[in-house]
C-alpha cells in the first residue's frame, strides 16, 4: 500500500464553487451518478434537471446499462458525458467515459450486453478487469477509463487498488487506466486519500464523483477541466489536467444511500446473492493461483538443493 503523502494541489476536499470555476474557464461534472436504470430510484431526467439548475454537468454511469445515459447524452442545455460503470466479473468497477454516444452504444452491444446476468447491474459473466481493459486497448475504444472507488466498499473487491493490495491483480493493470477516482463521496476520507496516493505513485490522472444514487447528491463532487467542449474536457483528463473537488457524504447519507441500493438489489434476490458470492469465490481462487505461481517461481529460481 502506498504511503499517504499527498503532494497534489489538484484535489481539494470541500464544497465546489461552481461560479469561480466557470469564471476561470472550467467545465465540470459529477463523473459518477446512478439512475433507476440500475441500482438507484432516481429518474435520469430529474438528475439532469437538477444538474442544470445547480449549474454543473453530470456523467450518467449506471452499472452495465446505458439506457439512461443514451437518453440524455446529447442534451444541449446541460453538460452531460455518456458513461457506464462496468462491474467486472472479478470484482473491480471500471468507469468508462465516451466522446460519442454511438461509440458507447456499440461497445455495450458487443461486449457488455452478452455478459449480463439476471440481475444486470451485478458482476458480468465473463469480463474480468484484465479482459475489459485489454479489450479497450486492443480495440482502440475512444474513451477515458478510470477505476471507480479504488479501495472498494466495506472490504469488498469492488476497487482496483484493493485487489492489487490483496494480490488479486498485478500492479501492471494500472498501465491500461487513464485515472483513479480520487474522491468518491461514498468512500471514507482515509480511503480517498489512499486512492489519491496510489494515483500519484502510478502517475495516473484524477476523476471524482459522488457515486450518487439519490437526487440530492448531484454535483457534490466534481471533476473540472479548462475546456470548451466534451472532447477537450475528456482530453484534459487523459492529459492529467483535471481538478477534483468535493467531499465525502455524512454517515447518515451513506446509510440512506445504502438502504435504497439494498432495496433495488432485493428485487433480484436470490440471483443477486448468487452473483455476489460467485464473484467473491472467483477472487479468492485468483489470489490462490497467483500465490501458487509465486511459490513455484521462487522454488525454480533457487534451483536444486545441495546435499551436505
Amino acid at each position: 500500500m502506498p504511503k499517504v503523502n499527498i503532494k497534489s494541489n489538484r484535489v481539494l476536499f470541500g464544497p465546489p464553487d461552481y461560479s469561480s470555476l466557470s469564471e476561470m474557464g472550467y467545465m465540470f461534472a459529477d463523473m459518477h451518478f446512478h439512475t433507476n436504470c440500475s441500482d438507484s430510484f432516481t429518474d435520469v431526467m430529474d438528475a439532469v434537471a437538477l444538474a442544470r439548475m445547480r449549474g454543473t454537468g453530470v456523467a450518467i454511469t449506471d452499472h452495465n446499462l446505458i439506457a439512461s445515459a443514451v437518453k440524455v447524452a446529447d442534451k444541449k442545455d446541460v453538460f452531460v458525458i455518456p458513461g457506464i460503470e462496468v462491474s467486472t466479473s472479478d470484482g473491480p468497477h471500471i468507469l468508462m467515459y465516451f466522446y460519442e454516444t454511438r461509440d458507447m452504444s456499440a461497445f455495450w452491444r458487443k461486449y457488455i450486453r452478452p455478459n449480463l446476468q439476471s440481475c444486470p447491474w451485478l458482476a458480468l459473466k465473463d469480463m474480468s478487469t484484465e479482459k475489459l481493459l485489454y479489450t479497450i486497448e486492443q480495440e482502440d475504444i475512444h474513451c477515458v477509463v478510470s477505476a471507480a472507488h479504488p479501495l472498494g466498499y466495506f472490504g469488498t473487491n469492488k476497487g482496483v487498488e484493493i485487489c492489487i493490495e490483496k494480490g488479486y491483480l498485478s500492479e501492471d493493470i494500472v498501465k491500461m487506466l487513464d485515472a483513479y477516482e480520487v474522491i468518491c463521496s461514498g468512500m471514507t476520507h482515509s480511503s480517498n486519500l489512499r486512492a489519491l496516493a496510489a494515483a500519484e505513485q502510478y502517475g495516473l490522472s484524477y476523476t471524482g464523483g459522488t457515486d450518487g444514487h439519490m437526487l440530492e447528491e448531484v454535483g457534490n463532487v466534481i471533476t473540472a477541466v479548462q475546456a470548451s467542449n466534451r472532447e477537450e474536457f475528456l482530453d484534459g483528463i487523459k492529459g492529467g489536467y483535471s481538478l477534483v473537488i468535493g467531499q465525502e457524504k455524512s454517515v447518515i447519507k451513506k446509510a440512506k444511500m445504502g438502504s435504497e441500493s439494498f432495496v433495488r438489489f432485493m428485487e433480484h434476490a436470490p440471483s443477486a446473492f448468487y452473483v455476489q458470492t460467485r464473484s467473491g469465490v472467483r477472487s479468492i481462487r485468483r489470489s490462490g493461483s497467483k500465490i501458487g505461481s509465486k511459490i513455484k517461481d521462487r522454488i525454480r529460481n533457487q534451483g536444486p538443493r545441495q546435499r551436505g
